[in-house]
């Protein structure tokens, strides 16, 4: 099938490079000039593993490309993908502008011809509608234009065939390309049965498991919907996802009060089936592109709509206190931290990842600053690939041994691999005071202490 993906960012890149893998002809739009050159010439605009072999592979097999010209896009693409970002206001609720600009412009250049346009993009409950509405618009530009231009007869109106489709995304930054081939289930909503059609033949490769790793699996479930049950599914499930952890750290804190093990308690409940054993690992709480957002944004229309969403605003709440955890924990070692010097062991919200969006490590670099410590890091991403331009508050170091030299305390930030066999006796002889914090529960606190170093984790 002839496919379009407008937006390449981690879904939009994602999801193109793999349609195109699973037998589709795809063509990813993107408005950044230079960020398409760089595609071109078949680098990665983002770290996501996998993602770039698998890229040069399909524009070698010749069935991917990249261009700035939408209009070719929405010309050669039976399916269209809008997969722009919608970061959130300052109010909580999403920034819609980038969805509107892209259906708009479907709409200026849509001829004859059906067209399903899919909504990728986590957009507010109720866009299909409003989506629709926005391509309409951009189909009457172009008549008007058309009809000012006197290149037509005025009463030779200008038709679109098309419908749209929720297809929300499930992909976990670090694992997009896994995700995407051995999907949990398939999501599409929308009030047309063609479009529908159209989506799971789309989908028949990935449904069929052709490109899972365990091929014996039964087909993936596609859950049909309506369009906004299936734009209400993204968000209730990210929002349980975040209200998940923030439990698990609030047991965390009251552990670290009564003298329990947070990661014994995690492991008795969640051998639970009701409960599962993911989105139990207590820390720092959450991060990133996705749960802070969509979080906000079901609770701004909960308010929308006149229902106060206590829980999810109990969460983000508990998340925000949870960030602050580690200071407490660095003054009870320290006491004071004013000229103190800190370190920190990753940067990025999570491992496997470039992403620095709402990273906890940011509010920790702030927050030590106003105390008055010197803050370093390292991070095996951001120390090698230049990210760290234009970031305040912190040296990044370009190795563990340099993070360590004349450090009053480390703390580990973001679970990477890499730091389960870092050098720690080493890095022990390194430090001024060998206190670790264990940020992420992540380490082995026998190890640490054979090593050198006092072990402090997060109610553990």
């Amino acid at each position: 099938m002839r496919v379009c993906v407008i937006g390449t960012g981690y879904v939009g890149l994602v999801t193109g490079v793999c349609l195109a893998k699973i037998g589709h002809k795809v063509i990813c739009v993107d408005n950044n000039e230079q960020k398409v050159k760089l595609m071109q010439s078949g680098q990665t605009p983002i770290y996501e593993p996998g993602l770039s072999e698998l890229m040069q592979e399909c524009m070698a097999a010749e069935t991917l490309e990249f261009t700035t010209d939408l209009g070719y896009g929405v010309d050669n693409g039976d399916i269209l993908f809008i997969a722009v970002g919608t970061p959130a206001l300052p109010t909580g609720e999403s920034d819609t502008r980038y969805v509107e600009a892209v259906a708009r412009g479907i709409g200026t250049h849509l001829k004859d011809g059906y067209k399903v346009i899919v909504n990728k993009s986590t957009v507010p409950i109720g866009s299909g509608d409003w989506v629709r509405m926005i391509v309409l618009d951009g189909v009457a530009e172009r008549q008007k234009a058309v009809v000012n231009a006197g290149g037509g007869d005025e009463t030779m109106e200008i038709t679109a065939q098309f419908d749209v489709v929720s297809n929300p995304e499930f992909l976990r930054e670090g694992s997009a390309v896994y995700d995407t081939f051995n999907p949990d289930r398939i999501v599409l909503g929308s009030n047309s049965e063609k479009a529908l059609a159209q989506m799971q033949k789309l989908y028949t490769p990935l449904v069929e498991r052709t490109f899972a790793d365990d091929k014996e699996l039964p087909p993936v479930p596609i859950v049909l919907t309506d369009l906004s049950s299936a734009e209400m599914i993204k968000y209730a499930a990210n929002s349980f996802l975040a209200t998940k952890i923030s439990f698990i750290n609030e047991v965390a804190n009251i552990c670290d009060r009564v003298g329990a093990d947070v990661v014994q308690v995690a492991k008795g409940i969640g051998l639970d089936t009701r409960i599962g054993t993911k989105f139990l690992q207590a820390g720092l709480g959450w991060g990133g592109s996705c749960f802070p957002k969509d979080v906000s944004a079901l609770i701004h229309t909960s308010d929308d709509y006149g229902y106060d969403a206590e829980l999810l605003k109990a969460a983000v709440m508990v998340n925000k206190r949870q960030r602050l955890i580690v200071l407490e924990k660095l003054q009870q070692e320290l006491k004071i931290l004013k000229g103190k010097v800190i370190g920190l062991l990753g940067l990025t919200f999570k491992p496997d990842t470039d992403d620095m969006r709402d990273a906890p490590a940011l509010d920790l670099i702030e927050q030590l600053n106003r105390l008055g410590a010197k803050v370093k890091a390292y991070d095996p991403i951001v120390s090698q690939s230049g990210l760290s331009h234009g970031m305040s508050g912190v040296i990044v170091e370009t190795d563990p041994e340099r993070l360590a030299d004349s450090c009053d305390a480390l703390v580990l930030v973001t679970d990477w691999q890499q730091f389960l066999t870092l050098d720690y006796e080493k890095l022990a002889g390194l430090v001024n005071n060998p206190v670790i914090i264990d940020g992420r529960n992540f380490l082995d606190r026998a190890a640490a202490e054979q090593a050198g170093f006092r072990y402090v984790g997060i109610g553990h």
